[in-house]
């Protein structure tokens, strides 16, 4: 029996609320020895309230000493083992924008960048063009056609775009070709095993007629293909805890992993006070909100200490608004830790609080990476994070006789 098959058997439908808000990154390392991280610089005079009447620990994303993509990062937190579950970043990019993938097709996240005259890549992002100027370059590439294969392209955001392609015989297993790096050639596609070899054909069939359309632009000249990726088979929320799950999240890769678990994205705000906004407006209408809030991540990896600083007080601010609603279950946490001393995703264990009625306070009264570390929660795998959710919801039914 697998965990979803427990899960499942265990199911008890209440009217309990359960909100997660993902700080994304949330987790650091000071910049010098002895000193304190971001979480434990910054003010977080709401965070720590909570924190006396809830239990926390470190979550492992997902295996010690593994630092996590996204994705796998988040679908951990949701309850989906992530090395059974992996999914392209091209997948998570197309449902994102509410691309409706079908079984067989393949998505590829594509980056606009920018060609000198010696057919080198000297901007990677194309200036990060911007939304406005990128979306009708993309659109202009709905003019290649490639026999046998139905083709869709969609604008994401700035110098982002997906491509999907649609017909027999493709397979995800495509090497990207961005060689993330500049003052050398993009690379050519190469499938990694035998049923994608039809897709790293076709990719390059595109890529070579793209380079025709966008010969005359002067930023985005040219584009990379990234994280070539068929669409993954995943249980819902619905069917696996039996919750209404909403998502509530700015940017296109965490709507889209939350649209594959099957949770309804709801509103379009652009700050997390109008994402507060939003879980008001929909308070009755779901029992479990994901709330993503991405700057903690983005500061992080910029290496700026400071702005990851202001970043986390902003979400403590808003938390008496959370609050306010009083959640049956409250969970703050990050998908992964992103020092800024490290200016990258790293494996260290991740801050998670949770406030329940019936959770068993530890002795805390303050939430950082130090005090979580002998919470009450120990250190836990994020795939069972669910589990502790639910049962605090009164959602788990008794295992066994």
């Amino acid at each position: 029996m697998d965990m979803h098959d427990l899960t499942r058997s265990l199911i008890a439908k209440n009217d309990s609320k359960i909100v997660m808000l993902v700080a994304d990154g949330l987790g650091g390392l000071p910049m010098t020895p002895g000193g304190k991280t971001e979480l434990e610089t910054a003010k977080t005079p709401n965070l720590d309230r909570i924190a006396t009447g809830a239990v926390q620990g470190a979550s492992i994303p997902v295996k010690p000493g593994i630092a996590p993509g996204s994705g796998p990062g988040h679908l951990g937190l949701f309850g989906y083992d992530p090395l059974q579950y992996q999914i392209g970043r091209g997948a998570l990019e197309a449902t994102g924008i509410g691309f409706p993938l079908q079984a067989g097709d393949v998505a590829i996240r594509c980056n606009f960048c920018t060609l000198g005259p010696d057919g080198n890549i000297s901007d990677r992002r194309a200036g990060r063009i911007s939304s406005e100027d990128s979306a009708p370059i993309a659109i202009s590439l709905r003019a290649i056609k490639i026999p046998g294969v139905e083709i869709f392209v969609e604008p994401v955001k700035e110098h982002r775009f997906v491509v999907v392609f649609r017909g027999p015989g493709l397979g995800g297993e495509v090497n990207d070709t961005d060689p993330q790096a500049t003052g050398v050639p993009p690379l050519d596609p190469v499938a990694r095993d035998e049923a994608s070899k039809k897709t790293a054909e076709v990719a390059k069939e595109f890529l070579k007629q793209a380079r025709v359309i966008l010969k005359g632009q002067s930023k985005a000249n040219f584009h990379t293909m990234r994280g070539f990726a068929a669409k993954p088979n995943m249980p819902s929320y619905e069917d696996v805890y039996g919750l209404r799950a909403a998502a509530i999240a700015v940017y296109p890769m965490y709507k889209g992993l939350a649209h594959l678990v099957g949770m309804k994205i709801i509103g379009s705000a652009q700050t997390l006070d109008e994402q507060i906004d939003v879980l008001e407006k929909a308070w009755d209408d779901y029992d479990f909100f994901f709330i993503h809030f991405k700057y903690t991540d983005s500061t992080g990896e910029d290496g700026n200490f400071d702005a990851k600083v202001k970043r986390i007080e902003e979400v403590d601010a808003i938390m008496p608004r959370i609050e306010k609603l009083s959640p049956t279950v409250l969970i703050v946490t990050g998908d992964h830790s992103t020092p800024s001393f490290m200016q990258s995703h790293s494996w260290h264990p991740v801050p998670t609080l949770l406030a329940s009625h019936c959770c068993r306070p530890d002795h805390h009264t303050a939430f950082n990476e130090t005090t979580c570390i002998t919470g009450g929660l120990g250190q836990f795998e994020a795939k069972y994070l669910m589990l502790l959710a639910l049962s605090n919801a009164g959602r788990m039914g008794k295992f066994g006789a």
